[in-house]
Parts: structure tokens; sequence; C-alpha cells
């Protein structure tokens, strides 16, 4: 790992990859805690989470003109519907799907493009060992497509956000790992058609393709599980020298935490 961010000898680490039963809304207010406590005592943190199925929509996704029915088309489908606080349009997470977030500390002394090369350059790390390359470019027809969407051969399979609290900041990916990764992309087509129905706006939502889009598995062509990419980023980790430190939340910690996930079922309750 060359890039200056990567560039840490001890690491924080809140694993809740089993926290599938937990509102993903303290996912976020989970991460701007961690966000405080790099501003606080420059720290840099990797959380890992998973969560049951949900559809993440961003801020503009709020503004579609029948917002309405694409969220009962949503939850009809088995999905829980929140608004997140980091940038980007609607994603998919299930139980196949890992999200990281790398927290930097401070954020102010280097560029957004920075946080979000360094996420690129760690999940290339993490999977160099399966000699496929990993390209970073916008995949215009994939649901929340970004510059730095991750994809091989064309087929994506993350996409990064990113989030400044303070002076600090938390670079998120979704790892679409297990199962269909074009089955997910159907439900937001479906969705955007059904919240759009053909009008014109100001801003432009994806016209999606679900086969741009696969899971790792896919792509590998072999069985691949969260729990796996997690154990390879923990041993890439200890044989790079890095210390892992896995303490709990402090009491500071908890009383950041419950504030930020009010700030969030606010803006939740005010747009959904």
């Amino acid at each position: 790992m060359n890039h200056t961010l990567l560039n840490f000898k001890t690491i924080r680490k809140i694993d809740h990859r089993n926290a599938a039963d937990v509102d993903i809304i303290e996912s976020f207010a989970t991460d701007d805690t961690l966000c405080l406590t790099a501003s606080e005592i420059g720290e840099t943190a990797i959380r890992y989470w998973v969560h049951q199925p949900t559809v993440v929509l961003g801020i503009p996704d709020s503004r579609l003109p029948y917002i309405d029915e694409g969220i009962q088309y949503i939850k009809d489908q088995g999905y829980q519907v929140i608004i997140r606080n980091s940038g980007g349009l609607a994603v998919v997470l299930d139980e196949g799907i890992l999200n990281i977030s790398l927290i930097f500390p401070e954020a102010k002394t280097f560029d957004i493009h920075d946080g979000y090369q360094a996420m690129v350059e760690f999940i290339r790390w993490v999977l160099n060992d399966e000699g496929c390359p990993i390209e970073a470019y916008e995949i215009e027809q994939s649901y929340c497509p970004g510059e730095y969407d991750l994809s091989i051969d064309g087929k994506k399979f993350a996409g990064i956000s990113q989030r400044r609290v303070k002076n600090g900041s938390a670079v998120q990916i979704y790892l679409d790992i297990e199962g269909n990764g074009q089955e997910r992309a159907q439900l937001l087509k479906t969705f955007y058609e059904i919240s759009l129905k053909g009008e014109s706006t100001k801003f432009k939502y994806p016209d999606i393709d679900p086969t741009v889009m696969a899971s790792l598995d896919q792509l590998f062509q072999k069985d691949l599980t969260v729990e796996q990419v997690i154990k390879r980023i923990e041993d890439k980790l200890n044989t790079h020298g890095v210390t892992i430190d896995e303490r709990p939340f402090s009491e500071q910690e908890k009383h950041w935490y419950k504030n930020r996930l009010e700030l969030m079922r606010d803006r939740n309750k005010k747009i959904l």
C-alpha cells in the first residue's frame, strides 16, 4: 500500500459484520462518531458492516417526482429504505454485500480525491491474489454511478462514497461479494422507472443496465463469501505489520454516537 493515507502502523477495528439486525441508520451514526474521534486523536480506523436487505437512497433520490410509489415498490420486495448522509444515489445492501469504512484523520490536509484513491488502492491490495485487474472509472449505466466505480472487465462490483465530519473523513465502499449483481441492479432499475414515470428532471438519474453489474463470486467464477474477504483483509494487515486495535467505544464516543443517531433519524423522518 503506497498511498500516504494507507501508511499507518496501527488501525482501530470496529467489526459489525454480524449486526444484520441493526438499523442501518446506526451504521452511519457510527462512522460519524469515528470521524469525530479521528478529529480529536488523529486515529485511523476500519469498520466492517453487513445489513439485512436495505435500499439506501441518496439525497437526490428523495426529489424523484413519484418517490412515494418507488419506496413502496422497494418495501413490497422486502427491503427497508433509508436516506444516507454521504454522497451518491441509491444502492442495495444485503447479507451478501460487505461494507467497509476507512476513517482517516486530518481530512482538511488532503483532497477529497485522495480519500477515494486510497480506498481504490486498498481494495486492489486486498484482491490482488485473484489476478484480475480492477479498474476505477464511472460505469454510467450502473446504479449509483461515480468516478471511482470499481469494475472487472466492465462489470461493476463496488461503489465508493465519502463523508467528512470536522477533521475526519469516512470513505465508505460497498463490495458486492455473494449473490446476483444483476438482480440487485434490476431492483433499482424498476425503482427509478416507477419513481420517474418517464418525466424529465433537472437531475440526471441513472439509466440502469443490469448487465453491467456483477458480484465478485460471479466475476471470479468461484465461491467467495463476506467472511472470506474479511479474513483476507485481516491476514494482509497482519502480514503488513499493522497492529489492530479492537477497543470498544468510550463514554465520549457513546455520547457523540447518540447525538449523530438523533440527527440521522430526524433527517429520515422529514424526507421519508
